[in-house]
């Protein structure tokens, strides 16, 4: 019982970790709670989570397999990941919104679907994460050898439920300052984090070149 607590609090921990760090997925789902609301924004970090997921199951099954994959193929992740960032970018600069701003309560479910796998899609093409969740990791030492496969199941589950928990917080406090934007602010909103994103991109194709040369 005592590891079975011990897992669940550092799981919750290491999920709210990984999502945590505002970067480009961060500054979507600020830019979706403002102009779609806040549930939208909500099930983009969800997709965001299960892609955080994904990454913490490989990082235990596999530490070392990854590591080296990585390192080998640094330089194109790196770089796929960017123009990914970048696509994101252009598209929210160049986005220019033409009505008033509306709460929504529920999103249609045929949107609910495009906002997860937007989120998975722009998490996921950071594979350098992994570094990140490895250190995570060995600082809460989520991998000890007498935890059984029913810990690993309820830490890996309480990772889900601190990523979630976090988008939940952001979001809910993000639309609570939605009142105070209209659709002039909301313009500039886009054009500030369309161009974070591209500066994140930048910034991610520089360090691959210089790392690969």
């Amino acid at each position: 019982m005592e590891n079975l607590i011990y897992v669940l609090m550092r799981g919750f921990a290491i999920g709210v970790l990984i999502s945590a760090p505002m970067g480009p997925i961060g500054m979507l789902v600020i830019q979706r709670t403002l102009d779609k609301g806040r549930w939208p924004a909500f099930y983009t970090g969800i997709g965001a989570s299960i892609s955080d997921m994904f990454y913490c199951v490989l990082t235990g099954t596999g530490i070392a397999f990854i590591t080296d994959f990585i390192a080998s193929q640094q330089f194109w992740l790196q770089l796929l990941g960017s123009v990914a960032i970048a696509i994101f970018g252009i598209y929210l600069f160049r986005k220019n919104p033409s009505r008033q701003l509306k709460r929504t309560d529920m999103p249609e479910a045929s949107s609910n679907w495009k906002d997860v796998v937007t989120g998975f899609l722009l998490t996921v093409s950071n594979p350098l994460i992994l570094f990140f969740i490895i250190g995570l990791f060995a600082r809460f030492n989520f991998l000890l050898p007498e935890f059984r496969y029913y810990h690993y199941f309820a830490g890996y589950m309480s990772i889900a439920v601190g990523a979630l928990a976090w988008w939940f917080l952001i979001t809910l406090l993000v639309n609570k300052m939605r009142a105070h934007f209209n659709v002039r602010s909301l313009y500039l909103v886009n054009r500030i984090i369309g161009s974070l994103l591209l500066v994140f991109a930048l910034v991610g194709t520089l360090t691959a070149m210089i790392d690969a040369f």
